[in-house]
């Protein structure tokens, strides 16, 4: 916006002769009708808890990535439960704890990996 000289956003240039509105705008209006006013709590809630499951089950596989794209999954999830207001104060607190033990799991599974590999790219093989 700086460089374009544009005071909102949808007003930069996406291209020549495009701007982002024309690229983004019922994008970001559907999204954010979805985000906080009619995704499903219910299903959310569960999707949280089958996606927490099975990014813990890829980890104790040895699956770091796969395992760290299911840790992204909860956290998205969460954000949207929260940004519905279907979490509390007391959840949000428990929530954001399990989306950081997962991170956890995920870095440390991904550090132990590394090091079986005795860290390829920190090697100066040129």
């Amino acid at each position: 916006m700086y460089l374009q000289e544009v005071d909102n956003v949808y007003n930069l240039q996406w291209c020549k002769g495009i701007k982002y509105r024309e690229i983004h705008h019922t994008e970001e209006v559907e999204f954010s009708k979805f985000n906080f006013d009619y995704a499903d709590t219910g299903l959310l809630s569960k999707q949280f808890d089958a996606y927490e499951k099975e990014s813990i089950r890829l980890n104790n596989l040895g699956l770091v990535l796969p395992s760290y794209e299911f840790c992204l999954k909860c956290s998205h999830t969460f954000n949207l439960l929260d940004a519905r207001g279907a979490i509390s104060v007391t959840e949000r607190t428990g929530y954001i704890a399990r989306v950081r033990n997962l991170a956890r799991l995920c870095a440390r599974a991904f550090y132990k990996q590394r090091e079986e590999m005795e860290f390829p790219l920190l090697s100066s093989k040129s």
